[in-house]
């Protein structure tokens, strides 16, 4: 076995995330989940917030390792020396850019192997933009993320308004 790196942006992460991890975990000997801190993108949580809100929904799992990284993928999985990097699919439209990006790294770092694992079928609807979406609108989000996360996304996103209905 091998150790494997699972970067992303978790902004915030989610069941998906989570069910990904923890089955790569029954896979590989060592996992390490890295979250992403590009300047070039808008986050609503800070790398360190999203670096604690993984760790603490991990809870007892601290066999899985919870590090920031910036740049790429494959410089990531080398720092760790990890020999895998772990892709989560939720359905086809995401194989395409996946697929992509994981050619692109076996170019960059050929030693490095893209392994792909699907979400379950409870998620595969969810992502961190349609979470954030659904909070900031007031919608129900329960069992969707974890309790700690929907408390953190409820306090830093209030409930957009509803337009007043136009007469006339």
């Amino acid at each position: 076995m091998t150790a494997a790196v699972y970067p992303g942006s978790f902004d915030p992460v989610h069941s998906g995330h989570l069910d990904v991890i923890l089955r790569a975990r029954e896979i590989f000997e060592r996992v390490v989940v890295g979250v992403l801190d590009n300047d070039q993108k808008r986050y609503l949580f800070s790398v360190e917030e999203r670096v604690e809100l993984i760790r603490q929904s991990l809870g007892a799992a601290t066999d899985i390792g919870v590090r920031p990284f910036s740049g790429l993928a494959v410089e990531f999985a080398n720092q760790e020396r990890a020999g895998v990097i772990i892709r989560g699919l939720r359905a086809v439209s995401d194989l395409d850019s996946e697929f992509q990006m994981a050619l692109m790294n076996r170019r960059l770092e050929p030693r490095v192997h893209t392994v792909f694992l699907t979400t379950g079928f409870a998620n595969v609807f969810l992502s961190s933009s349609i979470l954030k979406d659904v909070c900031a609108h007031g919608g129900g989000i329960e069992g969707l993320c974890p309790p700690v996360v929907e408390a953190a996304l409820r306090a830093r996103l209030a409930p957009v308004p509803a337009a007043p209905a136009r007469n006339g």
